[in-house]
């Protein structure tokens, strides 16, 4: 197991309350000159959701910008878009589903009820979600389950039918699509859900976002807090850099304000699941 404390120990402190204070590709560069092989393959799961929207871009517009802070090149997007088409089999150099949503994109496109980004991210969760690190696995399915608890309340408050906007199959969904209870009886399961129905009942959009961000940004300080020089630390200071640019990119004044006071009625109220909590006593990460 590798232990980044040189790389982790020089990086700046990262807060929701402050801009980003390193940018992605500094950050990328100084994990290609320190990160183990293995440990850069794990880094692949981060760069890899860039490599999916950049995709959907090109596939929607070969002539598209796209984010230098994926995995792969223009050259090797028209190689895997070309290569997809021209093929009925899997490019073995690429993830088989990123071949896949390339050759099936045309079919597809203009279905309806059929959104290029949602099928795409679900396609990312579902790959990322064999992805050998075990915090990194829970990371994507942790954000899959938010999204779809979300989403479900929001339909059901509005009287849309729930099926219709839930993505994936695994215990979250199964509860969803077969409970009426307000919470889908999820709060007995998980006892997130409890925050999540009052951040779902928030009526101002920019604040909901932020309380969603704040709670992810708990659950990554609570599964690297006993081991901050953990590869798994060196993933979750990435998710919180995208985190502040992203709220850069909306709004830098918008994404400082109220995160502080949101985090700390969060960390007083909300406890992370179960399944997820990091085990302080005799914890062994066998899957590692």
């Amino acid at each position: 197991m590798a232990n980044y404390y040189c790389m982790m120990a020089g990086l700046p402190d990262i807060s929701l309350d402050s801009p980003a204070p390193v940018s992605m590709s500094d950050l990328r560069e100084e994990m290609e000159m320190q990160l183990t092989e293995r440990d850069k393959g794990l880094m692949f799961y981060f760069f890899l959701e860039n490599d999916c929207k950049n995709l959907v871009r090109l596939l929607k517009n070969p002539d598209a910008e796209i984010s230098l802070n994926g995995n792969y090149t223009m050259e090797q997007y028209r190689d895997l878009i070309t290569s997809a088409r021209e093929m009925n089999f899997n490019v073995h150099r690429y993830p088989a589903f990123l071949s896949e949503f390339a050759r099936d994109y045309n079919y597809n496109k203009d279905a309806q009820g059929w959104y290029a980004e949602d099928a795409m991210l679900l396609a990312f969760y579902e790959y990322a979600a064999t992805c050998p690190d075990r915090m990194i696995r829970e990371w994507y399915s942790l954000n899959l389950d938010i999204t779809n608890i979300l989403t479900a309340m929001i339909a059901r408050q509005n009287g849309w039918a729930v099926a219709d906007y839930i993505q994936g199959e695994n215990e979250v969904t199964e509860m969803i699509l077969n409970n009426n209870t307000k919470d889908f009886d999820l709060s007995h399961e998980f006892d997130y859900v409890k925050d999540l129905m009052q951040i779902v009942d928030c009526q101002d959009p920019v604040l909901k976002e932020k309380k969603i961000d704040a709670f992810k940004w708990i659950w990554l300080d609570d599964q690297t807090f006993f081991e901050p020089f953990s590869i798994e630390a060196v993933f979750a200071y990435l998710c919180k850099l995208r985190m502040l640019e992203r709220w850069e990119l909306l709004d830098p004044e918008k994404g400082k304000e109220t995160f502080s006071q949101i985090i700390e009625d969060l960390r007083g109220e909300a406890r992370v699941p179960e399944e997820f909590q990091v085990k302080t006593a005799g914890y062994n990460r066998q899957e590692r």
